[in-house]
């Protein structure tokens, strides 16, 4: 029983799912990757770019996509079989890795260099909404 069945919490049902996703996804180390924050520029919010080690995949064997409000990297390899390995310490292989994004994150763009995806989200600086209520006399 999770703490978000107990009958006063209602409506976390998406959030226990982001968080049942989340810490599976945290448990596979493949592949390596950064999180940095990036200078502020001004007029933008926060920049962050999220970096993957990559090494051997190439542009065409990564793919990146925004799937119900989580950032999915998927990666593919096939075995080329008309190589003829006499050692083989690397190994073709595949990876997906997953991050939740917050409401509001926008993707500006991924690029590959040199063996490592890097993709760039923005977080919108958020506009200071006042909202007056009023107040009934209760007549």
């Amino acid at each position: 029983m999770s703490a978000f069945s107990s009958p006063l919490m209602l409506g976390f049902d998406d959030i226990e799912r982001v968080l049942d996703r989340v810490s599976k996804a945290a448990n596979d180390g493949y592949p390596p990757y950064n999180i940095e924050r990036l200078p502020k520029e001004e007029g933008q919010g926060d920049v962050i770019r999220i970096t993957l080690a990559v090494a051997g995949f190439t542009r065409d064997q990564l793919d990146v996509s925004v799937e119900e409000s989580q950032l999915v990297i998927r990666g593919r390899q096939l075995d080329d079989k008309s190589r003829q390995y006499l050692h083989r310490g690397i190994a073709a292989r595949q990876f997906q890795r997953a991050f939740v994004l917050a409401e509001g994150i926008e993707i500006l763009g991924a690029d590959l260099k040199d063996g490592l995806l890097s993709i760039d989200l923005a977080r919108p600086e958020p506009e200071k909404v006042i909202r007056k209520i009023e107040i009934s006399s209760g007549e």
